[in-house]
């Protein structure tokens, strides 16, 4: 991607992500609309399909050649990742949006080509942008972030963990190699929002991040930020990722990596 080019699509995409969260801010003690989808606890509201359609109507009306792939399907058909290819999660951790009205995100990847080229995650509420370009280190708000610590042994680490991997009847992972794993590490969180836990493995906050199912819409930007900072961003067994479906994900100091992939996760057939 001409440099020219990518830091005008990097200053249009900042621009409408700092927008969209002032529009969800201002309406966020609005009554909701809210159904489900895969599941019950699967949310979607009135407000991610109306932040989706702002970034659809922006995106086509600025570079209609581009595509966008969104998680509420008012983006494009994609079976390809060629040419510039918006990912794009209006709320990242509705759950937590309908219910605390915080910890959820604004999420965009682009990339060209299949390359990861822009990052952006938006914790709106609490008003900071994390951000990268390929190349060119990632930033909260405007400060740089460092570069991400290589020596601090995984049993001195805090890693993003959803405690549903640790139940026998998951469909995904062992849970026996998972509760090895809990028990290795200094200590786990949760967040309800990978956007944001990716953002937290970037900031330094977080030394890893793993999980069995997410889509693309849902780690396209933060494997970007992740990846900035000397991060490595692969499947939960160490392969690349899918950008079109659904997967397994390992993010985290690379250190670490292959000692969790290697050592504690065990994926179902």
């Amino acid at each position: 991607m001409d440099k020219q080019m990518k830091q005008d699509i990097f200053n249009h995409a900042r621009t409408w992500i700092m927008e969209a969260g002032e529009r969800i801010r201002e309406k966020i003690d609005a009554p909701r609309s809210i159904e489900t989808k895969s599941n019950p606890n699967d949310l979607v509201t009135e407000m991610d399909q109306e932040t989706e359609q702002f970034f659809a109507k922006r995106i086509k009306g600025t570079y209609p050649e581009h595509f966008l792939l969104g998680e509420e399907g008012f983006g494009d058909e994609i079976e390809e990742m060629k040419g510039t290819v918006w990912i794009v999660d209006p709320i990242d951790g509705t759950m937590n949006f309908v219910h605390q009205k915080r910890n959820f995100a604004i999420s965009i990847g682009i990339y060209h080509d299949g390359v990861g080229e822009i990052g952006l995650i938006y914790n709106v509420m609490e008003d900071t942008l994390y951000s990268a370009q390929k190349g060119q280190g990632a930033y909260k708000n405007d400060h740089q972030l460092p570069v991400l610590n290589e020596s601090r042994p995984l049993e001195q680490s805090i890693l993003a963990l959803n405690t549903t991997w640790m139940l026998p009847e998951n469909p995904h992972v062992d849970h026996r190699g998972i509760e090895k794993l809990v028990k290795k590490l200094r200590s786990t969180r949760s967040y309800g929002s990978a956007a944001l836990e990716f953002a937290f493995v970037a900031e330094g906050i977080l030394d890893g991040y793993l999980t069995m199912t997410l889509m693309p819409w849902d780690y396209a930007a933060g494997a970007i930020l992740v990846q900035e900072v000397g991060g490595t961003v692969s499947r939960a067994d160490k392969e690349e990722l899918d950008l079109l479906n659904q997967t397994t994900v390992l993010a985290s100091r690379i250190n670490i990596h292959d000692e969790i992939s290697d050592g504690y996760v065990d994926l179902k057939k």
